[in-house]
């Protein structure tokens, strides 16, 4: 079976924890017993958000510079793809049978530079940050910051992904029984010219769930497998009617509500590979990807 695991930011950094390497690798670590459970008699690809770890290159880069934008997100995105990819890889490689190799590639991803995203700035990334903290980078910076709860996060243009350009050579490392970690972060953005020959990098960030529902789609995914840190999705979460979906149909999905920055990509990305494929995608936690995979836990979503 083919199958493509988006890892959600649980994979590197859980909810309430500082963003520290040690912290990073341990999660990594029991993601990575998951993966290499599955890696017998399958084809994966492994997918990753980067929204906390480019944020904080982003702060990291004006901090040493003095100067806000010293590095585009583009670059700033392969940057984080490259670390992330690297401890990914180096997880699961000792977990894996040693005849299975795994491999990072850095991956450009096409979006539309007409995309209305880019006039309404809205993906969180980086840190969260108090009222004055916000305002004080305000005043020294051209970011942009939205209400997160009580606290604010930075909010970048994420436009929708178009094509994903590494696909021939994903493909041929799949050829080759290779564990590939690819599309990063939701891949680097870039947009081409008139031509369609020259490529630019783009000031933004991708949403990875969408690009994880593209690249399943487009490399024929048997399975769109979506780990984060949660064991479902719930509907009327944190209401007196809160209840898990084991079961549920892309429409019975699509039909409810579900917050924009958290559930509600995952649940979008799940509905249009399935809608798209007519094949199966799961949502459900980072600790439980080999029953996910089987069918027994999470949320199985199906026509």
């Amino acid at each position: 079976m083919r199958i493509l695991i988006a890892l959600g930011r649980s994979a590197l950094v859980r909810r309430g924890e500082p963003m520290t390497m040690a912290h990073q690798m341990a999660n990594i670590r029991r993601a990575a017993l998951q993966i290499a459970r599955l890696a017998d008699g399958n084809e994966l690809v492994v997918t990753h958000g980067n929204g906390p770890q480019v944020g904080l290159l982003a702060l990291q880069a004006t901090a040493a510079t003095g100067v806000a934008g010293a590095a585009p997100l583009d670059v700033l995105g392969a940057e984080s793809e490259g670390m992330i990819g690297y401890l990914l890889e180096q997880e699961p490689a000792n977990a894996l049978p040693a005849q299975r190799q795994a491999a990072t590639l850095l991956t450009r991803v096409e979006v539309d530079p007409q995309d209305p995203a880019f006039r309404h700035p809205a993906k969180p990334i980086g840190p969260v940050y108090t009222e004055a903290e916000a305002e004080r980078l305000t005043s020294r910076t051209d970011w942009i910051f939205a209400r997160d709860g009580n606290e604010f996060r930075r909010v970048v243009a994420s436009p929708k992904p178009q094509r994903i350009m590494a696909l021939q050579s994903i493909e041929w490392l799949l050829e080759r029984n290779v564990v590939v970690i690819a599309a990063g972060g939701g891949g680097i953005p870039v947009s081409a010219a008139h031509d369609r020959q020259t490529r630019s990098g783009v000031e933004a960030v991708i949403d990875k769930d969408l690009c994880s529902a593209l690249l399943a789609t487009d490399m024929g995914a048997d399975l769109l497998l979506i780990a984060t840190d949660v064991d479902a999705v719930y509907a009327d979460w944190h209401t007196p009617y809160e209840r898990i979906l084991s079961q549920v149909s892309a429409a019975g999905l699509r039909s409810m509500p579900f917050p924009a920055h958290s559930m509600g990509p995952k649940v979008q990305a799940a509905c249009d590979f399935v809608t798209r494929t007519g094949k199966r995608a799961v949502i459900g936690s980072i600790d439980h990807i080999e029953a996910m995979a089987a069918g027994t836990t999470g949320t199985q979503i199906t026509l």
